[in-house]
């Protein structure tokens, strides 16, 4: 069931590798046993323009989902009460016009807070009802599909299995959707689906499988790996195989997002080019950090990141800068390695090996005093600075094979 149902999603959508494809078809089936799980995840589809096929996957999954409810428009009121202990599958599409902006996601707050609780059971939302003003309070559990330009909030993608479109190539065929003749089939596939999963809902309750994953991405992907385990065959190595790569290459897309992770890995890329010393002062690694040429750090400002910044990045990390003599005879303020051992272990990923500093290198500080040329020497002579890589493997594998109808 669960083949037929990829080939039938393969059929009107380019997915943008196989491993997002198992795991839009898995997290099809999972909607048909929602009263089972303890978590309902999101699925997020974001692509960085138009016409990627957002909203064709939406219109896939609104056949084929249990119980749809789609939300263009809605207001958070009506979408809570709307659903029940049998919930609803949400499809909320054009999300880029909810959280597009700072000021515009700020209107939608609710919006969020609603999709943001109803990723867990046991969330409920109070509202104050009737003329005597009485609290009654309003399940949010469902599972939800939502899709937009850009990336979501960070607190819904983090709940969300993330799924991210791109445009068709010239040689990337699917069939064209047709409302009288698609809308049956994918309605005929679904019911199949329904009538397999129906009488496995007590055991699907029961089920805790074991996951590749921790934390947030195991409650998330959980339900998906689930339904892997009750359909059989290659489906339980195949959906494993999906959340370890769909959540690594999210975990970098993380640290590209969040500066105070980017700095993290930046500095301990910094630290592993002067050869992991005890210590670094300051205005060296400020240097280091203002010299990479990919990272964001010189855009901070006319002279790029400053002391003052740096220290505002790491204050929730608790590492701070302190006076420190350096083996050059030197005393300035600096940071040690030491203090960033537990940060590291705890946000960044696993470094891969950094090619030392050559025998005998000196490390590059910057200039005491204007005028000398040594600023450019330092740069000249300063090892390239490379992040460790953190998602996973690189481009996605090429898309599934063409459908079987007619062609556009």
């Amino acid at each position: 069931m669960l083949d037929e149902l990829r080939s039938a999603v393969a059929r009107y959508v380019v997915a943008p590798s196989p491993e997002a494809l198992d795991a839009v078809t898995l997290w099809i089936a999972a909607t048909h046993l929602q009263p089972a799980w303890q978590h309902a995840p999101r699925l997020a589809i974001v692509a960085p323009t138009k016409a990627c096929g957002k909203s064709r996957l939406l219109d896939v999954l609104h056949e084929t989902v249990h119980d749809p409810f789609i939300t263009v428009n809605s207001t958070p009121a009506a979408i809570f009460r709307s659903i029940s202990e049998q919930p609803p599958t949400l499809l909320v599409d054009e999300a880029d016009t909810i959280f597009g902006s700072v000021k515009v996601a700020e209107k939608n707050e609710e919006m969020r807070g609603l999709l943001n609780a109803g990723h867990q059971r046991n969330r409920p939302t109070t509202r104050v009802m009737g003329p005597e003003h009485k609290p009654v309070k309003f399940p949010t559990f469902a599972m939800a599909a939502i899709a937009g330009i850009g990336d979501l909030p960070d607190t819904i993608m983090d709940r969300a299995v993330v799924i991210r479109m791109r445009k068709r190539l010239e040689t990337e065929h699917v069939d064209d959707f047709r409302t009288r003749t698609d809308v049956p089939f994918l309605q005929g596939v679904r019911d199949r689906l329904a009538d397999w999963l129906a009488p496995l809902l007590e055991e699907a309750s029961d089920l805790v499988p074991p996951m590749p994953v921790r934390d947030r991405a195991a409650d998330t992907w959980e339900p998906l790996v689930a339904v892997a385990d009750l359909a059989g065959g290659g489906w339980p190595q195949r959906a494993r195989a999906a959340c370890r790569v769909m959540t690594d290459r999210e975990k970098g897309n993380d640290q590209d997002r969040g500066l105070k992770i980017r700095i993290l890995v930046d500095i301990r890329a910094a630290f592993a080019r002067h050869g992991n010393p005890s210590a670094l002062p300051t205005d060296t690694l400020l240097h280091t950090l203002n010299a990479h040429p990919e990272a964001p750090w010189r855009e901070h400002g006319p002279d790029g990141l400053t002391a003052r910044r740096l220290q505002m990045l790491l204050g929730d990390y608790e590492v701070r800068s302190t006076n420190r003599r350096f083996p050059d005879g030197t005393q300035r303020r600096g940071y040690a390695c030491a203090d960033f051992t537990d940060a590291w272990n705890r946000y960044c990923p696993a470094l891969e090996p950094a090619a030392p500093m050559p025998p005998g290198a000196q490390l590059a500080l910057p200039p005491t005093a204007p005028g000398t040329g040594a600023a450019e020497a330092s740069a000249r002579h300063l090892p390239p600075v490379t992040t460790p890589k953190a998602g996973g493997p690189g481009l996605p594998p090429p898309p599934p094979g063409p459908g079987t109808g007619p062609r556009r």
